[in-house]
């Protein structure tokens, strides 16, 4: 990267009093933004984004950015924001950012070296309005400078702290790149690294002191705010956008540390997932199940009781599958892919009183833009949780069975479908691309037990007149006896299972 009025960055292996070391790149892997400009992004609507929990919940629960983000800036934090606007659908960047991730993860402790809680000073101090010496004349500068020294308190130390905060941030910078791990980037960290040693190259970074500047004579001071607000403030400030990514990068990988996620294998051949020991993400020792879907087996017919665990299920799939396409690490111990271009769900559906649409049209408009995205050719995953629940259940059955069948011919799809209507089953048995697995429950002295063990084949398990006698519901109803709900024994057990039914 040229700025235009800035002097030529210093050649390879050129030392500075700043110590800094120039390293040698594979500049062949494309930056970020030249990924953006040659790849599509995985298409989410905004009804998955919600149901996912994504950026917002229904609750006081952390979303799923604020789960991972363990950025340290305000603009490390927008740029991961947007980079779970827009995961991949596309092999080659979803590996380069693997890349990027697996590298930060194995060298954790070179990227530690990276300032962070300073940089948004200096760019607080880019914005200000200050007065300074900016004029060229030797005697308009040293007549501009007595004036803020003398008459400017305020601006003058607005100047100084401004000063040391750049020049503890381009210090640090400088300190970080002198480290020898960094020869073996990979990833999109390639590129970042490139940019950035090339913008400290230039000959002005060789005039900031190693130590602090507020000892420094208000010469040396107004020099430096001249070079860091005028002659290099573009550099300054695309120096400032580096950190950022660099940020955001690293904070994708510290989500997969923290939160022991492995890295998925992208897949080649037909659209398909396969995973072990897969869990959804916010629950705390959550049972690992399997999930494989695949062109033979396209749609997953599921069913269980209440509580068993079908939605949860559903929810951990489909976050898994973001997060795959985003480039990062799942919670499983191991997940393959083969990207797609779209992912629905049809789990928290509403009715809407204003528009006139009523819970079941609300329904068949979440199929119908499933269904669009399919008839346009695009590769979809959808999940979707009993759908067609707000209609008896004649009408329920006749378009669940409709759909599957439909959903079933579907090639390059993927599809996960919950339902109590375990007589689909019949209907469905010579349907070669749909497999079947169900969630059960156990009675154990008397109360409703649950393991939340995915298996094989169909539920006929019909527990709901079960759970409404533990809640008391009849007794209530009969005025037999007061049970107070907060010592219900089936709340208590599922107290920890966010989101299960």
């Amino acid at each position: 990267m040229r700025l235009a009025g800035m002097p030529t960055p210093g050649e390879s292996g050129r030392k500075t009093n700043l110590g800094r070391r120039f390293l040698t790149f594979d500049r062949q892997t494309q930056s970020l933004e030249d990924l953006r400009s040659d790849y599509d992004p995985l298409v989410l609507d905004s009804h998955t984004l919600r149901d996912l929990e994504i950026f917002e919940t229904d609750s006081d629960a952390e979303s799923l950015f604020e789960f991972c983000n363990f950025t340290r800036t305000e603009g490390g934090a927008k740029l991961l924001r947007k980079r779970m606007e827009l995961p991949w659908c596309e092999a080659e960047p979803i590996k380069i950012t693997q890349q990027s991730v697996a590298f930060v993860c194995e060298n954790r402790e070179v990227f530690r070296k990276l300032p962070a809680y300073v940089v948004q000073n200096v760019e607080i101090y880019q914005r200000e309005v200050l007065l300074g010496a900016t004029k060229k004349n030797p005697i308009e500068y040293f007549l501009q400078a007595t004036n803020v020294y003398f008459n400017h308190d305020r601006h003058y130390r607005g100047i100084v702290r401004g000063v040391q905060y750049t020049c503890s941030v381009i210090r640090g910078l400088c300190e970080f790149m002198a480290q020898e791990e960094l020869e073996a980037a990979k990833g999109e960290i390639v590129p970042l690294l490139a940019e950035l040693q090339e913008l400290l190259s230039f000959a002005w970074v060789d005039e900031i002191p190693q130590q602090q500047v507020a000892g420094s004579s208000p010469r040396k001071i107004f020099r430096l705010d001249q070079v860091f607000r005028q002659q290099a403030k573009g550099v300054i400030l695309r120096v400032l956008q580096l950190v950022y990514e660099f940020d955001a990068l690293v904070s994708l990988a510290d989500a997969t540390l923290e939160h022991g996620f492995a890295i998925p294998e992208v897949l080649d051949g037909d659209i398909r997932i396969e995973a072990e020991g897969l869990v959804h993400p916010y629950l705390i020792d959550a049972v690992p199940n399997a999930v494989r879907l695949d062109q033979q087996e396209r749609v997953l017919f599921l069913t269980g009781p209440n509580m068993a665990g079908k939605t949860t299920y559903l929810r951990a799939v489909a976050i898994a599958l973001y997060l795959a396409h985003l480039g990062i690490g799942v919670p499983a111990k191991r997940f393959g892919f083969v990207p797609l271009q779209r992912l629905y769900s049809s789990i928290s559906l509403n009715d809407d009183i204003h528009a006139g649409i009523s819970y079941f049209r609300a329904e068949a408009l979440r199929i119908r833009a499933i269904a669009e995205s399919i008839s346009q050719g695009h590769s979809v995953a959808a999940v979707m949780d009993e759908p067609f629940k707000g209609t008896n259940v004649k009408d329920a059955f006749d378009a669940s069975l409709a759909v599957l069948e439909r959903f079933a011919t579907k090639e390059d799809c993927l599809f996960l479908f919950s339902s109590h209507l375990i007589e689909l089953d019949d209907q469905l048995e010579e349907t070669k691309q749909i497999s079947r697995s169900h969630f059960i429950a156990e009675v154990d002295g008397g109360r409703l037990k649950f393991d939340y063990q995915l298996r094989p084949g169909v539920s006929d398990q019909r527990l709901g007149v079960r759970v409404l006698e533990e809640e008391g519901v009849f007794d209530l109803l009969d005025g037999t006896k007061e049970k107070n709900p907060s010592q219900s024994k089936a709340t208590k057990i599922n107290s920890n299972k966010k989101g299960s039914e």
